[in-house]
């Protein structure tokens, strides 16, 4: 069976789909083979083979030499095998070639449908292995096409689309059919409809990879990021450090005059970046991760995981941040719980210490008590309460006088 548009085909095929030769044979060969066998029996062993090389399709039937055939499809006699070749002996495997004239309509249609589902399958596989390589990646995509709050983009070299979702997206993204857009590549699933790639602009890894990209001490790996916090479109913490101590790890990220992480706030649509450089130590860390505000001091709980920060009175704002965004990417960049307060919180109950010390100090310096003190003192008269002004004065004067 020969057919050279047939062959030509399966090339085209190959270098469109981007599928291996060999795998695509060998699915091809089982394909072939199925429709064969639902042509002529499922019991008929027989195995179809391609050769690319001669443009060639041959089908083989498989048959055990025995003394005494019990099942034609399977089994062929001594004296048969010996006319094919003489040196078979019983049981040795004997290839026989069918006539492929009767391999009709029906069958290719079988043999069609077969190998579009193996090929749909193989399309899946290779895309995935392809595009899980491409997983916590970043990768400039073109959008396709747009529908409702969702944007599909197109992943460069692939026939697969991306979907960015809206809360994916960062508060403020405009997006036309044909603009090119960075994307971080979130997460890649399986499915009965192929890969689904689930791409983002508001996750972390987008800033993470922002940074790799445009800074060459983090691609290098000589300045590391240890953690990022973020409320896309507002703002975001990055805490960066480097075992180099010729390398200074806030400068590499800024930049000559701010070039570098300027490039990286367009790139988010304005959002700010506060640069924090990592401490081992908590106390410090935790006051660098507050920055822009001024910290006086930390405490932390390490059973609790807690710290209390206090700043000035007139930093509280600054440190709290606009519904408390500050503090709060601070707690998710250390991994603290962190409680701001103000530095006249502390001031009152110092102050009112100090008041009573010194009352009960000089109560015990000037005035002394004991029971027998208590015993020589004469009671109250109550009804001194009763005696009118002007006898008391009378009183005074008698005193006097006495």
């Amino acid at each position: 069976m020969v057919n050279k548009d047939f062959f030509k085909a399966l090339e085209d095929l190959e270098a469109e789909k981007k599928i291996d030769a060999n795998t695509f044979i060998q699915t091809l060969e089982t394909a072939l083979t199925s429709a064969y066998k639902k042509m002529y029996g499922e019991a008929k062993s027989a195995m179809v083979k391609l050769y690319p090389e001669r443009s060639t399709i041959r089908i083989f039937s498989y048959k055990t030499v025995v003394d005494e055939v019990e099942d034609p499809d399977k089994q062929i006699s001594l004296a048969e095998a010996r006319e094919i070749k003489k040196s078979y002996k019983v049981g040795d495997i004997v290839a026989v070639e069918e006539t492929t004239k009767d391999f009709g309509r029906i069958a290719a249609q079988t043999a069609k449908q077969v190998v579009m589902q193996k090929l749909r399958e193989m399309e899946r596989q290779t895309a995935i292995s392809e595009l899980s390589e491409k997983e916590d990646e970043l990768l400039t995509t073109i959008v396709k096409r747009i529908d409702g709050d969702t944007v599909f983009v197109q992943i460069a070299g692939t026939n697969t689309e991306g979907a960015l979702m809206k809360n994916d997206q960062i508060p403020g993204d405009k997006f036309n059919v044909g603009d090119r857009v960075k994307v971080y590549v979130k997460k890649i699933r399986d499915s009965f409809k192929g890969p689904q790639i689930q791409v983002s602009r508001s996750n972390i890894g987008f800033v993470r990879k922002l940074f790799e990209l445009e800074i060459p001490e983090v691609a290098s790996g000589e300045v590391k990021i240890k953690n990022i916090a973020r409320d896309a479109g507002n703002r975001c913490k990055v805490a960066v450090f480097t075992d180099k101590p010729n390398v200074d790890a806030i400068g590499a990220c800024v930049g000559n005059r701010g070039t570098r992480i300027n490039t990286i706030i367009n790139e988010l649509n304005g959002e700010k970046i506060d640069l924090v450089e990592y401490s081992d130590d908590p106390l410090e860390y935790i006051a660098r991760a507050l920055s822009p505000a001024k910290v006086l001091s930390v405490e932390t709980n390490d059973s609790l995981n807690m710290s209390q920060v206090i700043v000035p009175d007139d930093k509280l704002s600054l440190a709290i941040g606009k519904s408390g965004q500050n503090v709060r990417l601070a707690a998710k960049l250390t991994g603290w719980k962190i409680d701001v307060k103000p530095e006249s919180f502390i001031k009152p109950a110092e102050t009112q210490k100090s008041e009573t010390e010194y009352e009960l100090t000089e109560l015990s310096d000037d005035t002394s008590f004991d029971m027998g003190d208590l015993e020589e003192l004469e009671p109250i008269d109550d009804d001194l309460e009763e005696i009118p002004g002007d006898e008391i004065a009378s009183l005074d004067e008698e005193d006097k006088d006495e």
